[in-house]
């Protein structure tokens, strides 16, 4: 009977920091997973879970048919030589073209919709492009992942889905054994931190304009950013602006890491002034770490933040009120500050525990093996 599954994302460094915990969670099942992604440094990682890595080049950054075309074509290539008994298929452009090819091949596909994207945040041809090739890509799926109901309903309503097929994730789950309550620290001076790929969809620069504002009143504290620098995007930042902000003593940029826990542990508050989510993973390993969060009343965003409770959410693209909550967590005591990230862990416990998402992936690709008709494998 066949057991192979693939599963596919746009970069080797999603699979090994998102998709660990399911792929090794397959593995046990008595899986054979094969990750696919364009090559990077962290490949080499991959077989330390278990599967078999093909690398599959990929243009995340470009619209260009012509290279799309040939994604497509490699996608069908690939699904025609592994004839996997599922695909599943995270990220845009796997989402679209390898879903495609799947469905070509008569190969089950499981999509999850982890956030929508630059794409769907402007309007505009691109945007009603993408949500046709969504609409074509999974009007065969056999289920369809979302990390927040907003973005379910959004596809639901706009008919680039059946609802019967959807359900709902709580993010990528967190592993609650690997990010452990860390105390806050005690001492000056605060340290805010925003972690994520630097683009301003994600409000990197409403959190400087804040910082700026805040360190001309007066308030004692450090600004930091984590995170890859001139990635693959168009709403990428450059590395002249980060300079600029750098030599400005606005904000210290971290650059990248492999234990971003560790740098959690040493921050005060996390933010995330980010336009709009699937369910953002930075958010979870701060909570999970009893960490309090700023965060924006956005789609994803608001499901990790209970407002006032484990952290406070401000308006979008609005830098006085994100400026206004950073300077409500420095106004709360250290043990106030303490409580507020403890709720926020219990939340993640009763919420976002790694092995909800992970049983439900189970479930499903037990679902698809059960049906009866011919293997996908021929």
């Amino acid at each position: 009977m066949n057991r192979k599954i693939i599963i596919t994302l746009n970069t080797a460094w999603n699979l090994v920091n998102f998709r660990a915990g399911l792929i090794r969670a397959m593995v046990a099942a008595g899986y054979e997973v094969v990750a696919v992604a364009p090559p990077d440094s962290y490949t080499p990682r991959l077989a330390e879970l278990g599967c078999r890595y093909v690398p599959l080049p990929m243009d995340n950054k470009g619209t260009h048919p012509g290279r799309d075309l040939l994604l497509f074509w490699r996608f069908l290539r690939l699904i025609h030589r592994e004839r996997p008994a599922a695909y599943l298929g995270y990220t845009v452009k796997p989402n679209i073209y390898g879903s495609l090819a799947a469905h070509l091949s008569a190969v089950p596909v499981i999509n999850n919709i982890a956030g929508l994207g630059s794409v769907f945040i402007r309007e505009g041809w691109l945007t009603r492009l993408v949500r046709g090739l969504y609409r074509l890509a999974l009007s065969r799926s056999v289920k369809v992942f979302f990390q927040n109901d907003e973005d379910r309903v959004l596809f639901v309503s706009g008919k680039l889905v059946s609802d019967a097929v959807t359900d709902r994730l709580p993010g990528s789950g967190i592993d609650l054994d690997r990010f452990v309550p860390v105390p806050l620290p005690d001492k000056a001076p605060l340290r805010f931190l925003l972690i994520a790929r630097m683009l301003w969809d994600k409000g990197v620069m409403e959190f400087v304009e804040a910082a700026r504002m805040l360190k001309k009143q007066g308030l004692d504290a450090d600004f930091c950013l984590l995170g890859f620098l001139d990635v693959q995007n168009p709403a990428a930042i450059s590395r002249q602006q980060m300079d600029e902000w750098i030599k400005e003593g606005v904000i210290r940029y971290l650059g990248v890491s492999d234990n971003v826990a560790e740098e959690i542990a040493l921050a005060d508050c996390v933010v995330l002034p980010s336009y709009r989510e699937g369910v953002p993973r930075t958010l979870l390993e701060a909570a999970a770490m009893a960490r309090p969060i700023v965060a924006t009343d956005a789609a994803g965003c608001r499901d990790v933040v209970n407002d006032g409770v484990n952290g406070y959410l401000c308006r979008p693209r609005d830098v006085a009120d994100l400026a206004d909550k950073i300077a409500g967590i420095a106004a709360l005591s250290h043990a106030e500050r303490t409580l507020m990230g403890l709720r926020g862990r219990e939340k993640m416990e009763r919420e976002f525990d790694e092995r909800i998402v992970i049983a439900k992936y189970l479930a499903a690709i037990g679902e698809i093996r059960n049906q009866p008709g011919p293997s996908p494998a021929g």
